[in-house]
């Protein structure tokens, strides 16, 4: 279906221009008209600024994926005009892609009510709920009538996106209460405006962060909602669309974090930019993997007496890592959408679940290793002839290792990102290299102490 689009709008732009080409794109949805830019040519594109209005052009770059290309083969003046006309968290998003000197260009160039609404979304920092709202809204008084504020309604509709719920201000200006659309289209004029405005309605602090709300906000499951300063002043408005995109965002940067990336990693930035992101994780991961190597090295004797046990190391270590990682999801999630969740509770149920895990899975890695000893009958420890007791050690050693590995994975998969939230670090950082890179360690020491013992292979 999305490729059908494609194909019409580039026909229509093609063969097309004008009147004609306005009124055949006003057929089609905004997204649509801007996801076909990135395949269409520069002259191509110019069509489409001469034809749409200036309206229309502002509802595509609010879908374009990278407006900064677009807008630059447009003047300032009209890239200025299509801004204004844009929700004003919209508007951030594009103007923050923008060169700082380009930026204050067309900044300069836009109305006074646009440049103040954009001057105060910037000035809130990143991450915030100030960052994400816009300022297009409706407000009534707490005193005016109900024909009073359905006339203040339709006067605003006009110029306002938001109309779903009415927000209602009281003698000071504060917010109050707000009042459902449908209530005041049905409600009589003769009703007191006060028996339609719900004073409890949840609201949001302009410097929340918006990563600690995110969860509560989405349970709210409201497509809209006020955002007031720290004087209880209603500023601006968070819609549902702003809490997909935030949301959205959080899941890039944690999926970024995981792989040990910086959350603002991109395929567009350039080779030298990505090296310097990811070298620091890289060096970190290196010591840890240094420290691996090293240790290996101390149990030589080990691998050189008893050389079978080295084909299951790769076992051991990867099962390590994919149960630790397990938990380490689960944790994660745990922890950004519920604020209740009790740590010791979720860690030792991690634990416990490993260990039933690790249980199954040991037995059943004795079991497959003996039998794959015995038909092989390969030569167990050096200078000695294969023995079945020498197989079930060989297989103990596997099978101990895996059980201890599995449940000490899934306790630190669950354990270090609960820590690292509980001190106010990104539990995301706790990410899935660092979770690995840290079972492996514990799953190495314990595969070869464990052939140690059971073989008497002291070094």
């Amino acid at each position: 279906m999305k490729k059908n689009i494609v194909l019409e709008l580039k026909s229509i732009i093609k063969f097309h221009q004008g009147e004609t080409l306005r009124k055949k794109l006003s057929q089609y949805h905004d997204y649509d008209i801007a996801s076909v830019f990135k395949d269409l040519t520069p002259l191509e594109r110019k069509k489409i600024y001469n034809s749409l209005t200036i309206q229309e052009l502002s509802d595509c770059f609010a879908y374009l994926e990278n407006p900064k290309l677009y807008l630059e083969e447009i003047d300032n003046e009209k890239a200025a005009d299509i801004i204004e006309l844009m929700d004003s968290d919209d508007a951030i998003d594009v103007l923050e892609e923008l060169d700082e000197d380009d930026r204050e260009d067309i900044m300069r160039l836009m109305d006074k009510e646009s440049f103040e609404d954009v001057k105060l979304l910037f000035s809130y920092k990143e991450d915030t709920i100030g960052s994400l709202m816009t300022t297009n809204f409706i407000t009534v008084n707490k005193t005016d009538t109900i024909k009073l504020a359905m006339k203040q309604l339709i006067k605003e509709a006009a110029i306002n996106d938001n109309i779903t719920i009415i927000y209602v201000l009281d003698e000071e200006d504060k917010y109050y209460g707000s009042i459902d659309l449908r209530d005041l289209i049905i409600a009589r004029e003769s009703q007191d405006i006060n028996e339609i405005i719900r004073t409890s309605y949840p609201v949001l602090n302009v410097n929340d962060d918006i990563n600690e709300n995110i969860a509560d906000i989405i349970e709210y499951d409201l497509e809209i909602l006020p955002v007031v300063d720290d004087n209880h002043k209603l500023v601006g408005v968070i819609t549902n669309d702003d809490i997909v995109e935030a949301y959205d965002k959080e899941m890039q940067d944690d999926y970024a974090k995981f792989a040990g990336l910086s959350s603002d990693s991109s395929i567009h930035e350039k080779v030298l930019t990505s090296v310097k992101k990811r070298m620091p994780w890289l060096i970190i991961l290196l010591v840890i993997a240094f420290l691996i190597s090293l240790i290996t090295s101390q149990f030589e004797i080990v691998i050189l007496t008893i050389p079978v046990i080295i084909f299951f190391q790769p076992l051991i270590l990867d099962m390590a890592g994919n149960a630790g990682t397990q938990s380490l999801a689960v944790t994660i999630r745990g922890i950004t959408s519920d604020d209740t969740i009790k740590p010791f509770k979720l860690v030792w149920k991690e634990f416990k679940v490993g260990l039933i895990n690790g249980l199954i899975l040991g037995l059943a890695s004795l079991a497959t290793v003996f039998l794959y000893l015995i038909i092989l009958k390969t030569s167990i420890v050096v200078g000695q002839e294969f023995s079945y007791i020498l197989a079930l050690k060989a297989s103990s050693v596997v099978s101990i290792s895996l059980f201890l590995a599995i449940s000490v994975s899934s306790f630190v998969g669950s354990a270090i990102p609960l820590f690292f939230n509980k001190i106010k670090i990104d539990p995301a950082v706790a990410s899935g290299p660092l979770i690995t890179t840290l079972n492996d360690l514990t799953a190495l020491v314990t595969f070869y102490v464990l052939a140690i013992v059971l073989f008497n292979a002291f070094m």
